[in-house]
């Protein structure tokens, strides 16, 4: 059974800092293809940053800059590093993972594994 765990959200004051964790089970290749999403009360969710099994990482532009993501194989996590963080940023933060899809993507469609989220809020 594949699992994904997110952590590490909380409450911050704008332009403080929070790093969130996935951590992955059940699945023992390195994946194709992982992903950051992010989803506010009432709006679509939207993909925030990705990476992929080349190293390749992307970043959503309104994150460009303030946000990094990293993975860890050897130790199956992935980690999203908020800096500069914005009271627009407050929302549920979603792990994904592509066990099919190879590339670094910020589409829904490509991903078929999910965590179950964790908040984050930003306050003025």
């Amino acid at each position: 059974q594949v699992q994904l765990v997110e952590s590490g959200g909380g409450s911050v004051e704008a332009g403080g800092s929070l790093t969130l964790s996935c951590t992955t089970s059940g699945y023992t290749e390195t994946w194709p293809s992982m992903a950051w999403f992010r989803q506010a009360p009432g709006k679509e969710r939207e993909g925030v940053a990705c990476t992929d099994h080349t190293g390749r990482t992307s970043v959503a532009d309104s994150v460009k800059g303030r946000f990094t993501i990293s993975q860890d194989n050897a130790k199956n996590t992935l980690s999203l590093e908020m800096n500069s963080l914005k009271p627009e940023g407050t929302g549920t933060y979603y792990c994904a993972g592509a066990t099919t899809w190879r590339w670094c993507s910020l589409l829904l469609s490509a991903f078929d594994s999910w965590g179950q989220g964790t908040q984050v809020t930003v306050s003025s």
